[in-house]
């Protein structure tokens, strides 16, 4: 028995291995009026395993594209479109730059540092007062996620502080913080709803 894990590696598996048979079958035909006839018999071959992607622009044009790659290129036939060149599918792509330097406590993200920068900025006063309140509420939801015994209110004033390079310099009693507790409980009503979630899709798989 030949398993298909020794056979020859198929560049186009979505067409599966009878489909490269015929490809590579193609390749062997010396008379090119019958290697075209052939080259089109295997494109209508290809195009009717997907029907429903008749209606998308180029479809045609991306099956020459497709048997041009399953024969590697060597198939000599009068293609109806201009193919895509072999060396453009060897262009590796350009790597992603990461974004560059540290994040200052990991906990409360980077995001979160760009908005206190953002902050420190604003113009409108009240509305300046509203945002410092929702982005240390933010800093206290975030610092509770990651540390199950809480956090103290003076600590978020102090990481706020220092966020903003002193720009952002209150007292606890400037700001409208949540408790700890309603945090916790907000992640157990989540943690709850979640778990209720999993048993009912479970109940539904089961019926």
């Amino acid at each position: 028995m030949e398993y298909n894990t020794q056979r020859k590696k198929m560049a186009l598996p979505e067409y599966g291995r009878s489909v490269q048979n015929m490809v590579d079958h193609a390749l062997t035909i010396e008379d090119r009026a019958e290697r075209q006839r052939c080259a089109n018999t295997i494109i209508n071959i290809m195009g009717s395993m997907f029907p429903h992607l008749r209606d998308i622009p180029d479809f045609k044009h991306k099956l020459w594209d497709h048997l041009a790659i399953m024969s590697d290129f060597k198939l000599d036939i009068d293609y109806p479109f201009e193919i895509v060149k072999k060396e453009d599918m060897e262009i590796k792509p350009e790597k992603i730059a990461y974004p560059d330097g540290s994040i200052r406590y990991r906990h409360y993200g980077r995001l979160l540092e760009g908005m206190v920068k953002k902050a420190v900025d604003w113009e409108d006063e009240a509305e300046k007062k509203q945002l410092v309140n929702m982005l240390a509420n933010q800093m206290k939801k975030s610092f509770c996620n990651w540390n199950k015994d809480g956090v103290e209110d003076q600590k978020i004033v102090d990481d706020l502080n220092e966020y903003s390079n002193g720009a952002i310099n209150l007292q606890v009693e400037d700001l409208q913080l949540n408790s700890n507790q309603r945090y916790f409980n907000n992640q157990r009503r989540q943690q709850n709803n979640q778990r209720r979630q999993q048993n009912n899709n479970q109940r539904r798989k089961q019926h």
